[in-house]
């Protein structure tokens, strides 16, 4: 009979299999009558609770002979007085004490009782596997899908833990640590960086952060796509029909840029500095986009402003004379409130008007609450862009943002803003000059060369008809004033300009001379090769060099201009004004040719030039033509002076 008391225990599989684990250890020779080292390892909880009177179906564990029996009819001392104290059903837990090597009897079940149900070893092992993240195959059971490993996985029994951050006071920049003094450059405050631990979303996944990319209104055609072969994909597809059209002499400059149109479903960037006029032209492509449809009822083109309110952006659509009734404006900055578990702004306030387009006005201004710091630092400008690039891809809907640029003119935020957008734009323009040039820096659709070149007016931007002859002035040959003017002629993109290069030479002083518009390494180089390989005396010479307009020349296609217009006022001899340079000088006075020689001339000869000097190697390529120009080839310095200041009979 058992000892009076052992517990009384249910009969599943589990204890089965551990009946066969005693049984093979204690036939193991020189083993001791001992508690099992299985049991010492993983202790097993046992319950006296609701207890059969007949004990069928129940066994009994004596830890005096270390055996499993039969219970007999009996029920047990044990058993007879907890049912004497309560006719219910008793609550009574004992476990296996392997020190004291008998049951210690509880009133509460323990904190970590989990007795294994499984059937076989193999259940076990699969468990084990899955609590370590593994994938295994037993039986067809167990087996991960590639979506499952690339979750986030949360431990089993412990809540979720929000990752928090410091934020600073003064400057309101975050950081993933703490910091005495604030580590930003600018605001160096002291004491000022506080706890920040994002707001806990009760509708949120684990590892999530924007919800509005997997909203019920969003067309959820992704979680059904399937790889497809590029044959299928491009069957029946039309380009030109695909891409949203733009309009008029406006439009066209714009489409040149963007490679042929706006694309549906992109995220393109426009950066620029202060005051360059990159509202004004968002404003005119909202309008030009919505000309192409003169249906009422097409879908709106919506602006969203993070700096002006809605009457400041009206006041300046009317202006430049946008009266287009499908233009919706709204004023905000929070591209995700969560109230209650709904998010209700910006991509809440366009869902029932389902635009055709979204220009958001600037990247800088908008934030998501779920990050930390406020909005223009690092974190937010990188998650706002990402989650408005998810939106832009999952609804088909093309969206501009605005973006700033920092003091060194790039666009303001991490160089990763630039990599997660389709295109970036870059619109420049001189103060003190009306003309805008719109430059294509990175563009998946289209290529990067195109250049779009505009005239702000009082009415907004304006297409410039004829950009090549933007940098010209108008100028007699006859005077002597223009001794030390030339004109080269260079590409910037595809796109020809004919650029008037100035040189004031000034004998007898001793200043150092300055040049403005090209680089003054460059201009001390042609200086040498002047003085070195054409005997020009310039060493008791100040030389001043100037662009006009303004313009910056980089390209080495100006260098003939630039050793031109230094001859012209160190000869004083004026050049005429019919007369045009196309080359780069090497150092040992040669003329080099420069790509797209005919492309160059032939924008020169449009412009009503009769001459043009080049390299003598381009002279075969020039031939065939047939321009209206008389072509001037000569392969030195010397050869120049000799064919262009030298008096005409």
């Amino acid at each position: 009979m058992p000892h009076p008391a052992a517990a009384m225990l249910r009969s599943p599989s589990s204890l089965l299999r551990l009946s066969r684990r005693l049984q093979l250890h204690l036939l193991r020779p020189g083993n001791p009558r001992l508690p099992s080292p299985l049991l010492s390892a993983r202790p097993r909880f046992l319950s006296s609770s609701s207890s059969p009177p007949d004990g069928i179906g129940w066994t009994s564990y004596d830890p005096i002979t270390d055996t499993l029996g039969p219970v007999a009819a009996v029920p047990s001392a044990s058993a007879s007085a907890s049912d004497s104290e309560s006719p219910a059903e008793s609550q009574a837990w004992g476990v296996y004490d392997p020190v004291a090597g008998r049951i210690v009897m509880q009133d509460a079940p323990p904190p970590a009782s989990s007795p294994s149900t499984s059937d076989d070893d193999d259940g076990e092992e699969a468990a084990a596997g899955a609590e370590k993240g593994k994938v295994t195959r037993s039986g067809g059971r167990g087996l991960g899908l590639w979506s499952a490993i690339a979750a986030p996985r949360k431990a089993a029994g412990k809540a979720r833990k929000l990752r928090g951050s410091f934020v600073c006071s003064n400057c309101k920049q975050g950081y993933t640590q703490w910091w005495g003094i604030c580590p930003n450059p600018e605001c160096r405050a002291v004491g000022t960086l506080d706890d920040y631990v994002p707001e806990a979303d009760a509708g949120s996944t684990e590892g999530s952060h924007s919800h509005h990319a997997v909203r019920s209104w969003i067309p959820q055609k992704s979680k059904e796509m399937v790889p497809q072969s590029l044959e299928d994909v491009n069957k029946g597809f039309d380009q030109a029909e695909w891409r949203i059209p733009l309009t008029g002499r406006f439009g066209m400059e714009i489409s040149r840029v963007l490679g042929g149109g706006i694309v549906p479903g992109s995220l393109i960037l426009v950066g620029g500095d202060p005051g360059v006029g990159k509202s004004s032209l968002m404003l005119q492509v909202a309008s030009n986009v919505l000309e192409g449809f003169k249906d009422e009822e097409s879908s709106p083109v919506i602006y969203v402003s993070g700096e002006e309110s809605i009457e400041q952006i009206g006041l300046r659509a009317s202006r430049m004379n946008i009266t287009s009734k499908n233009l919706y404006l709204y004023s905000g900055t929070d591209i995700e409130v969560t109230i209650f578990g709904m998010n209700c702004d910006i991509l809440d306030k366009i869902q029932p008007l389902s635009p055709r387009a979204l220009i958001i006005d600037s990247i800088q201004t908008v934030y998501l609450t779920s990050f930390a710091g406020s909005a223009g630092n690092l974190t937010q400008v990188k998650e706002c862009t990402s989650a408005l690039l998810r939106f832009a891809k999952l609804t088909s809907i093309p969206v501009f943002l605005i973006g700033h640029v920092n003091k060194t003119g790039d666009i303001a935020g991490p160089r990763l803003l630039e990599h997660i957008v389709d295109v970036v734009l870059y619109m420049e323009g001189e103060r003190c000059s009306s003309h805008r040039l719109l430059r294509s820096v990175k563009n998946r659709f289209g290529s990067t060369d195109e250049l779009g070149v505009f005239e702000m007016s009082e009415f907004g931007l304006q297409a410039v008809l004829n950009p090549s002859e933007m940098f010209l002035t108008e100028h007699d040959s006859d005077s002597e004033v223009l001794a030390g003017l030339a004109v080269a002629v260079i590409l910037d993109g595809s796109r020809p300009f004919a650029v008037e290069v100035q040189a004031l030479c000034v004998s007898g002083s001793f200043g150092i001379g300055q040049a403005v518009g090209i680089p003054s390494k460059r201009a001390d180089v042609l200086i040498s090769v002047l003085m070195k390989q054409a005997s020009l005396k310039l060493q008791n010479t100040t030389i001043f060099i100037n662009v006009v307009s303004g313009f910056q020349l980089t390209e080495t296609a100006g260098d003939l201009a630039i050793a031109a217009s230094i001859c012209s006022s160190f000869l004083e001899f004026p050049i005429p004004n019919d007369v045009a340079f196309i080359g780069e000088v090497g150092l040992g006075g040669e003329l080099r040719t420069v790509p797209r020689m005919d492309k160059r001339v032939m924008a020169i000869s449009k412009l009503g030039y009769k001459k043009c000097v080049v390299p003598k190697i381009s002279e075969k390529l020039l031939k065939p033509l047939n321009l209206d120009i008389e072509i001037l080839p000569c392969s030195n310095l010397k050869q120049v002076i000799n064919t262009v200041f030298t008096p005409q009979g």
